[in-house]
């Protein structure tokens, strides 16, 4: 290795690192665009030449226009197809061939899986996960240790385990898919300086989108997928909307009518035309569509540690979660929102009838929620974390001490 591909990195991620080759996998554009961009850029003031990969998508442009350059994999989307995987593991190949990186971060399981085996057979010295969430484990018995088995698997590829929710940690521990020596809590975080409500003129947002002063905006961001919890909150705004002519349910989100799991246009025209659902699409003026909500709800089926509910947090906002992994990290019942359980549109109805009607509670639960955000929630110390682990990582292999991160 070149005196170039050293890394001269203190504990602080403000110190520069001479040039080490960085790449991050994921299967979508949009992940890239709306959840790891920020990030992207930290590394890249931190001294990393910087990769993003995924596969071809729409939000490739706006990467690039950022300064993150990107590399298309056909057959790396979300869905797993045999024929379509062993393209994609070809394309991570060449890429990463080409690209010649130091450090190969996986995100998403099928990011991972197919990373981190391209990573190995192109011999990139660092191979860094970060655990998302578990949706392996929701099913039956025998997709669970199918899961288990898997990642076992998987996690001998690769050097380090990131994990965005202490329960998943905990879990991943459990099942031995990981050790203690070779894993860490990473958390999630957003930029707190633009997800700020002093920073937002929620008068004037609500006047934009057509929003009376005196409207209750009960509002959702996510898919429009069944599993994000939608026929609950199609429920619970037809009940509202019934008994209060100033509530305005509000939903931020692409439709995904073509996904097996989409919700479709018919039903959304139906929704819109009998609740007053206002859909939104998908946006990137999120600080101001938080702001203008009075209530945030994420009725999920199943989370990793959703960056919505983070985000309506870091905005100040009262909420109502389901009481599933990741949201129990954003929410803690009856002191910054309320947690119900999954599928239960009754409890879900409930909970937000009755922030529409205590504003103070609204108000506790919102100043709550913004300074939880500040104590857990700032992208800065989710960046300095890994790159913490980037350093030791490659210190312990140019050490000749192989994978793990020494304590």
């Amino acid at each position: 290795m070149s005196a170039q591909a050293t890394m001269e990195v203190s504990r602080s991620p403000t110190r520069r690192v001479a040039l080490l080759r960085l790449a991050h996998i994921t299967t979508a554009d949009l992940s890239l665009r709306f959840l790891l961009l920020d990030q992207l850029r930290a590394f890249q003031d931190a001294g990393f030449d910087v990769l993003a990969v995924s596969a071809p998508g729409p939000w490739a442009d706006d990467l690039v226009r950022a300064g993150i350059p990107h590399a298309a994999v056909p057959g790396l989307e979300r869905r797993w197809a045999p024929l379509g995987d062993l393209r994609a593991l070809g394309g991570l190949v060449r890429v990463l061939a080409r690209h010649r990186p130091h450090i190969v971060h996986t995100h998403t399981p099928k990011g991972r899986m197919l990373g981190r085996l391209a990573a190995r057979l192109v011999g990139v010295p660092v191979v860094v996960n970060t655990f998302h969430g578990l949706y392996g484990l929701d099913g039956s018995w025998l997709r669970r240790r199918a899961f288990v088995w898997l990642e076992r698997a998987g996690v001998r590829l690769g050097d380090f385990d990131l994990c965005q929710s202490r329960e998943d940690l905990a879990t991943l521990l459990r099942e031995r898919i990981t050790t203690p020596e070779r894993s860490a809590y990473l958390g999630n975080g957003v930029d707190l300086s633009r997800f700020d409500p002093a920073r937002v003129d929620r008068r004037a947002v609500r006047r934009r989108l057509g929003i009376a002063d005196g409207a209750l905006v009960v509002g959702t961001v996510g898919r429009l997928v069944w599993e994000k919890g939608f026929r609950e909150f199609f429920a619970m705004a037809a009940a509202l909307t019934a008994e209060d002519a100033r509530v305005v349910p509000l939903i931020v989100g692409p439709v995904e009518a073509g996904k097996p799991d989409g919700i479709p246009s018919p039903v959304l025209e139906e929704v819109a035309r009998r609740c007053r659902v206002r859909f939104l699409g998908l946006r990137t003026d999120m600080p101001d569509l938080y702001a203008a909500m009075d209530v945030f709800v994420l009725p999920s089926y199943r989370e990793g540690f959703p960056r919505s509910a983070v985000e309506a947090a870091a905005m100040g906002r009262a909420m109502v979660l389901t009481d599933i992994r990741g949201c129990r990290e954003v929410v803690q019942d009856g002191h910054n929102g309320f947690l119900v359980p999954p599928r239960d549109a009754a409890a879900l109805t409930e909970r937000v009838r009755q922030l529409l009607r205590d504003p103070p509670l609204r108000e506790r639960f919102g100043v709550r929620s913004r300074a939880r955000a500040l104590a857990e929630f700032d992208e800065r110390r989710v960046v300095a974390t890994t790159l913490r682990v980037y350093e030791r990582l490659w210190e312990a292999r140019r050490a000749g001490r192989g994978a793990g991160v020494p304590r």
